[in-house]
């Protein structure tokens, strides 16, 4: 891959999984302020904090570094979940995509709560 640029690359798997940048620090173990320093001044990871945020978004360098379809690369975890997704009639499918739009509306609530408490 020439050119590979990782700064996008985080940006992309945030997106992708419709994280905060604060989810994604809480789940690396890395400070916020590094991380948003890191994306917003385009300044790439060292190898050990690319490590961290790997394991955060739970991939492997080589994941990260992937030309390939993320799909690819699902988790036994998240293979069960699609498994039970295609049992779902048209109707479940919405049900659910609207119980995990709350979901994830409260974690981004949850996330500037905490984002403001620091």
């Amino acid at each position: 891959m020439q050119n590979f640029a990782v700064v996008e690359r985080i940006k992309e798997l945030c997106s992708a999984r419709s994280w905060t940048y604060y989810r994604l620090a809480k789940e690396s173990g890395i400070s916020y302020s590094t991380l948003n320093t890191m994306l917003n001044k385009t300044k790439s990871p060292s190898i050990a904090t690319l490590c961290h945020i790997c394991d955060g978004f739970g991939i492997t360098l080589s994941q990260f570094f992937s030309d390939e379809d993320e799909s690819v690369f699902f988790t036994p975890e998240q293979k069960a979940h699609l498994a039970l997704w295609d049992s779902l009639s048209e109707q479940g499918k919405q049900l659910a995509n609207t119980y995990i739009q709350g979901l994830l509306d409260m974690q981004r609530v949850s996330d500037i709560n905490s984002l403001e408490e620091n």
